[in-house]
């Protein structure tokens, strides 16, 4: 099979890009940065180096590609990120109708099936709403939970303070998830026949509490006595703002994180369990945590 994927050498993209070169398929992978082609070239892939808000670009790579996968890079900086997931997403689109796709893998998130009180996940809740108009395509929206890496983000607080926080904590579930265990379930729907219509696949590797998360974290580092603080709306508000971190995107991580505290972004996911969870659990992950927190 043509398969392009999106996302250039990214912790889902790569993985994903080996496994289906690995497979014998012929591979595509889009990136905005020169400097990334010999990389992608040394996978055995071929690299498109453009803009995913040229749509001429798209679709020009997508031609003749059997199947495409299809992700928004975040970005942060923009003064409004749904825009920039609604333009990135009609760019995919225009793409795949001109180009003839008939078989798409867009990497969504858990809690897209909500239009508002998610934060950043709005703009994937838009970008299935955009795909979903597409006649005569099987697309596969990958819900995924939490990534790991996330995590990540907690290092200068546990330095600094001594702990981990958000506005949200305690018993709260989190459903989590590995870059590899995504990729794992984006190459088998990209390879599976194309049946017309939608389709939405969660994937996950674990479910924690935020307390749960503290213990695991904390035991890898050193720290046993970890503790998970859980902020109010407010206080969450000003360590973000401290931080410089622009208004709308306090405003989303705020938005956000009360709706994992108040269970509205996994009440689908409930209903719709991944029939086998991932292969990576946190205590897989928290090696990889510990070695970035050493080394920060």
């Amino acid at each position: 099979m043509k398969i392009v994927i999106t996302g250039s050498l990214g912790n889902i993209s790569q993985p994903l890009a080996k496994t289906l070169v690995q497979q014998g398929h012929a591979v595509t992978v889009i990136s905005s940065k020169a400097d990334k082609q010999a990389a992608i070239e040394a996978l055995g892939a071929t690299a498109a180096i453009g803009s995913l808000e040229d749509a001429a670009f798209v679709t020009s790579t997508f031609a003749g590609a059997d199947a495409v996968y299809c992700m928004i890079p975040p970005n942060f900086g923009v003064p409004d990120a749904r825009t920039h997931y609604r333009t990135i997403g009609q760019s995919y689109v225009r793409a795949i109708e001109q180009a003839g796709v008939r078989r798409v893998v867009h990497l969504s998130s858990w809690g897209a099936d909500l239009a508002e009180g998610t934060g950043f996940i709005l703009g994937s809740h838009d970008v299935e709403n955009l795909l979903n108009t597409l006649a005569g395509v099987a697309v596969t929206h990958l819900r995924a939970g939490y990534l790991y890496y996330n995590l990540n983000n907690y290092i200068g607080m546990i330095k600094g303070q001594g702990i981990v926080g958000s506005n949200y904590g305690g018993e709260a579930r989190i459903v989590m998830v590995a870059p590899a265990d995504v990729a794992a379930a984006a190459a088998e729907e990209l390879t599976r026949p194309a049946v017309p219509g939608s389709a939405v696949r969660y994937v996950a590797s674990d479910e924690r509490t935020p307390n749960e998360i503290a213990r695991v974290l904390g035991a890898a580092i050193g720290k046993p006595d970890l503790q998970w603080v859980a902020f109010s709306d407010a206080q969450m508000q000003a360590g973000l703002e401290q931080r410089g971190m622009p208004a709308p995107a306090v405003a989303s991580m705020i938005a956000l994180g009360s709706s994992i505290q108040n269970g509205a972004l996994r009440r689908d996911y409930d209903l719709h369990k991944p029939a086998a969870m991932g292969q990576v659990k946190l205590e897989d992950f928290a090696q990889q945590f510990a070695a970035a927190y050493h080394r920060a």
